[in-house]
């Protein structure tokens, strides 16, 4: 634990105890010691560290158990094989979380980073499993991950140097980007979550979200301290309520699930390598930490910590670290999950071990199949509400950063401009790069990532090629040390 933790009783809120602007840590009021601690360390008393990061598990549970559902329908797993993939996914998404959070020797961003498993590996999974067919799939999945774990473990240092090439122009693009192509994720959750769910678009689940959502705005202005931080979970839960007369609440998953399972490992088989499996998810790691680089980034703002080439050296680290040990359990490649993010600016919480609290609450439900399966009692028409809010708040944020950007500059409005649409493409339309080289298409289906690239190619036109520079600090630009471009001059 960090020399400088102490425990406080706020929350990490800190209304009363406002950041210095140049957001070095804050002094806390009665500590004898005069430490000055940073609200990323505070650490909660008990009962405020279980609330908190049980809301974290609420806002990701979705997330983490739909790639092991989908990979496993898709290579034909049994129930209770599906289950035991589910399992592996909750549990080695917590063994991540506590390696982001908690942080060893130089792995770890030690921020209030939410890990689980990466959606951009289904598809070339999927492929996978079409190719090999469903009998040797997972091992050769599971070889490629591997792979590419190790990769990224390796590739960290270096891939951290990109830093330079995201000033808060690029950032805020990238923000808004988080928050903008989660939404749709949360619209289709509040529509049923699949096609193939039963009332999938009904007036009765779009009507529960909105009743969900609802309670969130109202939980969220009504009640006051620690329970205005709990708004979220809060409003899930009243959400859950009402879904029970509805009929929208499936108990099915409770009775069925095992008490208590503890992971077997290579259950399916030892890992097989396949030159190809393993380029199609390297290219999706090279992806996960193009993604993760820049949530780090937008998390940094957001608890106002900076994330420098350290931080994400350590972060990336432990996404390889973590996608390469996870195959060992039966579980897939582990990357950052922005919709916490999302309730980090909420919340305004910012402590790291609140996090580490929901990383721990990830474990028991991969030990305890059983707890997991009540977490799953919550209808996609609540989570489709709660997300609203979530996502929205991502969005927020990078509007706010764009706005210290100095938007003024017509070079920064055009990098915006572009970059936002480029982003927006598989967004409005999802089928657009069928028809490029799968390689393209890893790259470019994901919103964030194209709209990454582009920004950071933009910027490299724009404020690098060619731009005239002032003396600064060795490898510090211009642009770097003030949240506005340099002008002609400067």
């Amino acid at each position: 634990m960090d020399s400088r933790t102490t425990r406080t009783t706020d929350g990490g809120s800190t209304p009363d105890r406002p950041p210095r602007p140049d957001g070095a840590s804050t002094s806390l009021p009665g500590d004898p010691s005069g430490r000055e601690v940073h609200p990323v360390d505070e650490l909660l008393p008990p009962l405020k560290l279980f609330g908190t990061g049980l809301q974290h598990v609420a806002a990701m549970y979705a997330g983490v158990v739909a790639p092991p559902l989908i990979v496993g329908a898709g290579v034909g797993l049994s129930p209770a094989e599906l289950a035991l993939l589910i399992s592996a996914s909750l549990f080695t998404a917590g063994l991540a979380t506590l390696l982001q959070t908690l942080g060893v020797w130089r792995i770890g961003a030690r921020l209030p980073f939410v890990n689980g498993v990466s959606f951009a590996g289904v598809a070339p999974m999927l492929a996978i499993a079409e190719e090999h067919g469903p009998k040797d799939a997972l091992p050769v999945i599971f070889g490629a991950v591997i792979v590419a774990g190790t990769l990224c473990l390796l590739a960290a240092p270096y891939f951290c140097k990109l830093i330079r090439f995201f000033p808060p122009v690029v950032q805020g693009t990238v923000i808004t980007l988080i928050g903008v192509s989660l939404l749709p994720v949360a619209v289709n959750w509040a529509r049923g979550g699949s096609p193939a769910a039963p009332g999938y678009g009904s007036v009765r689940a779009i009507g529960l979200a909105a009743f969900t959502l609802t309670a969130v705005v109202l939980c969220n202005r009504l009640l006051r301290g620690f329970w205005q931080q709990l708004s979220l979970l809060v409003g899930l839960v009243i959400g859950a309520a009402a879904a029970f007369p509805l009929g929208l609440a499936d108990f099915g998953g409770v009775r069925d699930a095992e008490v208590f399972a503890l992971p077997s490992p290579f259950h399916f088989g030892a890992p097989v390598f396949d030159a190809a499996a393993i380029v199609s998810l390297c290219i999706v790691m090279v992806v996960s930490m193009t993604e993760s680089t820049a949530d780090m980034l937008a998390l940094g703002r957001i608890v106002e910590r900076e994330a420098d080439e350290a931080t994400l050296a350590a972060g990336l680290r432990a996404d390889g670290l973590a996608t390469a040990l996870s195959p060992v359990l039966n579980g897939f490649a582990c990357s950052a999950f922005a919709q916490n993010i999302g309730l980090v600016a909420l919340t305004r919480i910012r402590s790291r071990f609140v996090v580490a609290a929901g990383g721990g609450i990830l474990i028991l439900l991969g030990l305890f199949p059983v707890l997991g399966s009540v977490v799953s009692l919550v209808p996609q028409p609540v989570l489709g509400g709660a997300g609203i809010v979530l996502f929205g708040t991502v969005a927020a944020s990078g509007i706010r950063t764009l706005a210290e950007a100095g938007m003024e500059s017509g070079a920064n409005t055009v990098l915006v401009s572009v970059s936002l649409g480029v982003g927006l493409v598989p967004i409005a339309a999802p089928t657009f790069y069928d028809a490029f080289p799968e390689a393209v298409r890893t790259l470019m289906h994901s919103g964030i990532s194209a709209g990454c690239l582009a920004a950071v190619l933009l910027n490299l036109l724009f404020h690098h090629v060619g731009a005239r520079r002032t003396p600064s600090p060795i490898g510090v630009t211009p642009w770097q040390s003030s949240p506005r471009p340099p002008t002609s001059g400067s």
